[in-house]
Parts: C-alpha cells; structure tokens; sequence
C-alpha cells in the first residue's frame, strides 16, 4: 500500500503522540492497542489494526521500567509494526509476522530513548538555571521541546518506513520461509495465553475469581457477541464498584477484612 499525502500526516501525529505518551503517560497513546488501533484506521485497515494492537498488548503488560532498568520501547514496536503490517498487504495473515518484527523494534527503540534521555540532561540543567531567575517562559519552552524530542524520536523513524518501497517491504515478508512463518503464528497464539496468565496473576483474589469465571462460562456462550460481552463487563463492573461504594459507607460489616466486597460477601 502506497500511503497519500492526507495518511502520511495523519500516521506522523499518531507517532509523534505515541513518543510523547511513552515519556507522559497520561493519555495512552503509546499502548498498542491504541496507537495500532488509530494506525490501522487513518490507514483504512482497521480490523488488523485492532488485532495487532491488541496482541501487542498483552505482550507489553509484562513491560515496565523498574530502577534503572529501561523496558522495550512499545510505542516503537507499535508504531512500526502496524506501517510495516499496512505496506505488506498481507491483512490479517500478516499480523504474526508483524509481531515478531515488533520485538526487536521494541529493543532497539531502547537506543533511540537512551539517546533522547542524554539529551535531556542538559536541557534539565537550563530548566535548573531558569528557575533560578524565575524565568517561567523558558522553563515551559524546553519543557515542550524535552517532551516534543520525545515525539520525534517515534515520528522521524515512522516517517521514513512509510516512503520504503511497498515492494521492498513485500519480498521481505514473503522472503521468510514458512519454518519462520509459521513458528511466528503458533508464538503470536501463545503470547495471548501468556499475557492473560499474567493478568490474571497481577489481579488473582477471592474477590475478582468469581468474576473470572463468570466471563469465561458466557464467553462460551456462541450467541453472544462482543459487544453483549462488553455491555456484561461494563454492568458487572458497575455492580461491582456500587457494593464497594455501599460497603464505605457503613454496608459492611464492622471490622471487615480490607476489601469492602469481600465484606458484604461474607456476610451472606
């Protein structure tokens, strides 16, 4: 796919906002279900947009920064992962493979943010030296060219993958051999099961397992699509945050364990 001048600016932007949310983290912009999601739709290829994104997603809860350790760069991996699944023209059977091309896009987006980190220090020490002299026109100044920095360093690789040749980018897809090909499908299968393992781990309690298992029993109901399944999920939720809400003000039993729903379940 050739990208027209309208989808060029509109994939810039979403890249520009993803670098920026990976340093902000305030609107998501970087998670990849987000940044594939809005990829895949400036680029009219929304169903493999949504389905990259949301299988790089589960991969990247298991990212995070911890002391000086820096995680795999995901607004990177998402960014190009999704251009590259849009030129190679393979739609939703490109999806694994653009996946195993997303990991090392993750590890080496952790030099460009090395690089972007260095260059922040000294803009640091000018904020330092404008606080001094209560210069708060400059501060705000670097502050937005410390984080636009960031945009950029998603931007500017994003821009020149999109004017790579479509055939260049097709016959090294179709170059890999199917040995390749299809260990990247059974691997991309198993990233879902690992990532819902890992949820499932951070979140495990007697409060939320009857929860769990409830959505897995309707799941498997055939008749209900996704949306029921997401019009349950919001219900449930709402159920569950209006006992909580009635257990803080005095629903619960005195004493209680610490979880207000688990106080007005073991009262019955």
């Amino acid at each position: 796919m050739t990208f027209n001048f309208l989808q060029v600016i509109l994939v810039v932007i979403v890249a520009f906002l993803a670098g920026m949310e990976g340093i902000l983290d305030e609107f998501q912009f970087h998670q990849p279900i987000v940044a594939c999601t809005l990829i895949g739709l400036v680029t009219g290829h929304l169903a493999e947009g949504i389905i990259l994104g949301g299988t790089l997603q589960l991969m990247a809860m298991g990212w995070a920064n911890i002391g000086a350790a820096v995680a795999p760069d995901a607004a990177l991996a998402s960014v190009a992962s999704a251009i590259i699944l849009v030129k190679g023209g393979q739609g939703t059977s490109g999806v694994p493979t653009a996946i195993a091309v997303a990991i090392p896009l993750a590890v080496a987006g952790l030099f460009l943010t090395m690089v972007c980190r260095t260059l922040a220090v000294p803009i640091v020490h000018g904020m330092d030296a404008a606080a001094k002299n209560a210069d708060f026109g400059k501060i705000e100044l670097l502050q937005i060219a410390a984080i636009g920095m960031q945009g950029l360093r998603i931007a500017i690789p994003a821009c020149a993958l999109m004017f790579v040749s479509d055939q260049v980018v097709m016959d090294a897809l179709n170059a890999l051999p199917p040995l390749i090909t299809d260990g990247m499908a059974i691997g991309g299968g198993m990233v879902v099961a690992v990532g819902y393992a890992m949820v499932i781990n951070m979140m495990a309690n007697k409060e939320v397992w009857p929860f769990l298992f409830i959505g897995f029993t309707v799941a498997a109901i055939s008749d209900i699509t996704l949306i029921g399944l997401g019009i349950i999920a919001v219900a449930m939720a709402f159920i569950y945050l209006n006992l909580e809400e009635k257990a803080g003000t005095g629903g619960g039993s005195g004493g209680g364990s610490g979880d207000p729903l688990g106080d007005i379940l073991n009262d019955y």
